[in-house]
């Protein structure tokens, strides 16, 4: 998704007439639904006025495309600039630029990495030019139009505040400042950045480049374990981005620097997605070549199991084994007899090993005595069971009792839940984890929703599963396991809907995520933490419900065949305070990870209603009524004398599904400052069309063309939007569309106009209240355009018949 896009010529246009930054904070607050902080501002205002001075040059073609923060699909990260054009031989040409607003920076040691002053303190980062190739992988990567259309990418990074000083091009960068031209403060520098860009785009492309860029259809995220292979074989499948790279170089160094009497342990801590994994393999891969004696280890077994399926075909069973270990295999080993132990999910870790969990001290204190090299990769919200004794305090307290040097290190750029932090944010405040700012899951384009019946889930799954065999079925411990010892019996019964599966497979149960015909049965936590698919169906359990929209944890509603929670009422019984609270976490975390193992999507049943509708109710775009019922729209097919391009997919008929593949095309055309013709509903003349791939398809979703000019800072005459029916919950400040009937605009007689909504109320002794003022504003250029303000006799009449999501095609 890009923020904001222009031809070269309108971007200088908006620069040298406007403030530049307010044109881009408001593009953001529409495609995105909120907003930005002020640092975020001030550095586009700072940035964007030179890139424009770099641009003011005849021979960059005026047509070139213009974009501002790319969201690369499936992450969390965003270009900073793209300028869009045409090669001497007409070929397609696609100029990224990182943007930093650094004035220093320090050498490391580590490769592609510098220090530097950035977020209120010093920190590692990764080199601009290393950032800004790893951005170009991975848009080349995910994005099809870039991949397949024969689209050069030529990645670059400008500093426009930072001089020469023999640091920031030193050449130890150098294998990534060829890769990626780094250019710095001065009108020199400028020159030179302004001759690359010309080098490349000979010829204006009247940004089609940019219109194939955001419409390109997703490349399928690559999956770890399925890259396996070829990174053992020392492929690089996944290229390392921000933070994860500074990891990573920092965890090879601690390994080289690591003896025998100098142990280096090293907490990364991560949450689902932010590539904690992936790090780990490419550690193993990259230390072994160097001659060290390493491991993977992990306690949970499903991960080993499914990466060792990936390699038996391709490395013999011996050289498998010396790949992987479990936790508890430490016990009796010497001092310092292998060199690194890479262990990921260590949180998950147990006091003690063995079968009866009765053997060594403790496995943390085991694994850092085994190497003179730990790296643990923790998440403590993925603590799951009573037992889980991995968290950072503990393995620091280890650390410091065997006498090592321990580095704290985060990894937060989030790859999996579509890249969605917002989702992530809102999941943990939604689940009672902790608070965030994120109350409703707004803008996030992670496909998310909730289903009435637990057969309507496991159904779309199934449909999901069809394409890759990478969607799963999960559930909470709520049911107990009769099929383990009865085959035919089932396990998962919800009789009200005719639901029955049965927990996941008895034989190779750790392979139960990527065995053929698994998407039959219900896994659990043990058979997918660690492990991700396309698209998770989640069954809420009675153990985890919602009761006057607060968060109730009930571990006497799990199975008592769960073994996660085992002893739990005598926890409570001699700890009640501290015992409840461990008690709601690891049934929180237990959801919370189950419901972040999906790179796309997370679908859930609830047991119980109220939950369900808690869950609904935190969805920003949760629309119980159908359209049909909203405000007489007729909904006919968009009219060619209004817009030039219909930019959406219109779909047959028969393929229709309302509302879940498709939304309907409103012709009412809503004019901004000019009310339009109440018209009555036609369902045969529907138009349906399939949404951009970060909106879903909900009931009471609809789009249609808004003409006029007294919206136009934030919706451009003729641009085609996304509204939502009938609207709940406050309207302050929102884009609504609004009707009143006793009032007829002198133009067209009409009673429909699109403006932002405020309003004042009277609050009454008997607790009512009534609007005393209702105002509708116009957000324009023209101040011709003036708010229509509704005295108390009218206000009540004013009728909002829908808000505005988003605008699809500004």
């Amino acid at each position: 998704m890009i923020v904001y896009q222009a031809t070269k010529s309108k971007f200088l246009e908006q620069v040298q007439s406007t403030a530049i930054e307010v044109v881009v904070s408001d593009a953001f607050f529409k495609k995105l639904g909120h907003k930005v902080g002020p640092s975020e501002i001030n550095s586009w205002r700072s940035s964007l006025v030179c890139m424009a001075r770099v641009l003011n040059d005849e021979g960059i073609p005026a047509d070139a495309g213009v974009a501002i923060e790319y969201n690369i699909p499936q992450s969390g990260k965003r270009v900073d600039f793209i300028l869009t054009g045409l090669g001497k031989d007409r070929s397609p040409q696609v100029i990224i630029v990182e943007l930093k607003q650094w004035e220093t920076a320090k050498l490391t040691k580590l490769d592609g990495v510098v220090s530097t002053f950035t977020g209120g303190a010093h920190r590692e980062v990764s080199h601009p030019s290393y950032q800004a190739w790893s951005y170009a992988a991975l848009l080349d990567g995910f994005n099809e139009a870039i991949h397949e259309g024969g689209v050069t990418l030529q990645p670059c990074a400008y500093l426009h505040n930072y001089l020469p000083d023999g640091v920031i091009a030193h050449d130890f960068y150098g294998a990534y400042i060829e890769r990626a031209p780094i250019f710095l403060k001065g009108d020199d520098e400028r020159d030179k950045l302004r001759a690359f860009i010309k080098k490349h785009v000979k010829y204006g492309d009247s940004i089609e480049l940019l219109y194939k860029i955001e419409n390109g259809r997703i490349r399928p995220s690559k999956m770890l374990a399925d890259s396996l292979v070829k990174m053992l074989k020392g492929q690089a499948e996944f290229v390392l981005i921000d933070d994860q790279k500074v990891v990573y170089e920092s965890a090879l160094a601690a390994a080289r620097h690591a003896e025998p009497q100098k142990k280096q342990v090293m907490i990364v801590e991560g949450g689902p997605g932010t590539g904690k994994s992936v790090v780990a393999i490419n550690l193993l891969v990259a230390l072994t070549k160097t001659g060290q004696n390493c491991r993977y280890v992990s306690k949970n077994a499903a991960p080993r199991a499914v990466y060792e399926s990936k390699l038996v075909k391709h490395f013999r069973k011996s050289v498998i084994s010396n790949f992987f270990s479990g936790s508890g295999a430490f016990v009796d080993k010497d001092p310092g007899i292998f060199d690194t132990l890479i262990v990921d999910e260590a949180h998950r870790l147990n006091e003690k090993g063995g079968l009866y969990g009765n053997l060594g001290e403790n496995q943390i204190k085991e694994l850092i005595n085994a190497a003179n090299c730990t790296i643990f990769f923790i998440d403590e919200d993925q603590r799951v069971t009573l037992k889980d004794i991995g968290g950072k305090a503990a393995i620091i307290e280890w650390a410091e009792k065997a006498g090592a040097e321990v580095l704290v290190m985060e990894l937060a750029s989030q790859f999996r839940c579509n890249g969605s932090d917002g989702y992530l944010a809102w999941l943990d405040n939604t689940l009672g984890v902790r608070a965030t700012a994120n109350p409703l899951l707004e803008g996030a384009s992670f496909d998310f929703q909730v289903f009435d019946s637990p057969t309507e889930l496991h159904e779309r799954i199934v449909e999901k599963n069809k394409i890759n065999n990478k969607s799963r079925v999960v559930a909470g411990y709520c049911w107990k396991w009769p099929s383990k010892k009865q085959p035919e019996a089932f396990d998962v019964v919800i009789p009200e809907y005719g639901f029955q599966k049965r927990w996941n497979l008895v034989e190779d149960a750790s392979l139960w995520i990527v065995a053929p015909d698994s998407v039959k049965e219900i896994g659990c936590i043990h058979t997918c933490q660690g492990l991700e698919v396309d698209y998770i169906g989640v069954i809420v359990g009675d153990d985890f419900v919602v009761r006057n929209g607060e968060v109730v944890c009930q571990p006497g509603k799990r199975a008592s065949s769960d073994k996660s929670i085992f002893g739990w009422k005598k926890l409570l019984s001699e700890e009640p305070v501290e015992g409840k609270r461990r008690l709601d976490l690891i049934i929180k975390n237990t959801y919370r990870t189950l419901m972040t193992r999906g790179m796309k999507g997370c679908y859930i049943y609830c047991t119980d209603k109220e939950t369900a509708d808690y869950f609904r109710s935190r969805m920003d775009v949760s629309i119980s009524a159908p359209i049909v019922n909203v405000a007489k729209i007729t909904l006919l097919r968009p009219d060619p004398v209004q817009t030039n391009v219909f930019p959406f997919k219109p779909l047959d008929r028969k393929h229709v599904k309302p509302f879940k593949n498709a939304v309907p095309v409103v012709a009412l055309k809503l004019a901004a400052g000019m009310f339009s013709e109440v018209q009555s509903f036609d369902n045969d003349a529907v138009e349906w069309v399939e949404l951009p791939d970060i909106y879903r398809p909900q009931p009471g979703m609809f789009i249609a063309q808004v003409i006029g000019e007294s919206m136009n800072r934030r919706i451009p005459n003729g641009s085609w939007c996304l509204f939502r029916a009938n609207p709940q919950g406050t309207r302050a400040g929102k884009v609504v569309v609004a009707e009143h009937r006793s009032i007829e605009d002198p133009e067209s007689g009409g009673s429909y106009t699109v403006k932002i909504y405020s309003s004042e109320k009277t609050q009454f002794v008997d607790g009512n209240w009534s609007h005393s003022v209702v105002k509708l504003s116009p957000d324009s250029t023209d101040p011709k355009f003036k708010p229509l303000v509704f005295d108390p006799e009218s206000a009540g009449s004013v009728n909002i018949v829908a808000e505005m999501i988003a605008v699809l095609d500004a």
